[in-house]
């Protein structure tokens, strides 16, 4: 008889590392969910944003963002060694691929949190990504939220409002949707640590290119 352990194997086992966007409107708690999940003695790598703003006070290089120069920046634009970039208020923002490529290649899961549009780049770039919508409870709630901020002229917030209806029809293109409830900020990371988890036991597990 064949030894039975010769025919199995177990690396089927060990799954591939995954990368995980975080989106959805603006005001749901993106940044919220995400620093929770930081704080929890997670085996994660967190992206941290290229920026070629200048620091502000209190802000560390490669824990906050990574500072670069405006012409740096363009470098790497030209270079295609973004996964996604954006121009905010006359500075660039962009997550760089060799970071991520690097947190990969050790073994940990990504974690990035994006807006939709952001979101839609990197499926695009790599399909087998986690994509996971949070969203607030129902409308009055998250409506409530982006009141509260009073940081912004009426018309940048019917702005929001208007973008965030249209980011709904992104919807479809995600994996995952979880409710970031009020006051239930917990439930929310745990929601999506079970996701991982759930994805970590797949069959077929999924390959990230990049």
């Amino acid at each position: 008889m064949e030894n039975f352990q010769d025919k199995i194997d177990f690396n089927v086992l060990h799954s591939e590392p995954l990368l995980v966007v975080i989106s959805g409107p603006s005001g749901v708690g993106k940044d919220a969910v995400l620093k929770c999940m930081q704080k929890r003695p997670l085996p994660f790598h967190f992206v941290v944003t290229a920026t070629s703003r200048p620091p502000r006070e209190g802000e560390v290089d490669g824990v906050d963002y990574f500072f670069v120069t405006k012409e740096k920046f363009e470098g790497m634009i030209a270079r295609d060694e973004l996964i996604e970039h954006a121009l905010v208020y006359g500075e660039y923002k962009g997550i760089p691929k060799d970071q991520v490529r690097r947190a990969l290649a050790s073994g940990k899961d990504v974690v990035m949190r994006l807006d939709v549009q952001g979101a839609a780049k990197v499926r695009a770039l790599s399909p087998q990504a986690v994509l996971i919508f949070l969203t607030p409870s129902d409308h009055e709630v998250w409506y409530n939220r982006l009141q509260n901020r009073k940081s912004e002229t009426p018309e940048n917030f019917r702005l929001r409002l208007d973008s965030a209806k249209r980011e709904l029809l992104f919807l479809p293109m995600f994996d995952y949707i979880v409710v970031n409830e009020e006051n239930r900020l917990e439930k929310a990371v745990d929601d999506i640590m079970d996701i991982i988890n759930t994805e970590h036991h797949r069959f077929n597990h999924r390959k990230i290119s990049l």
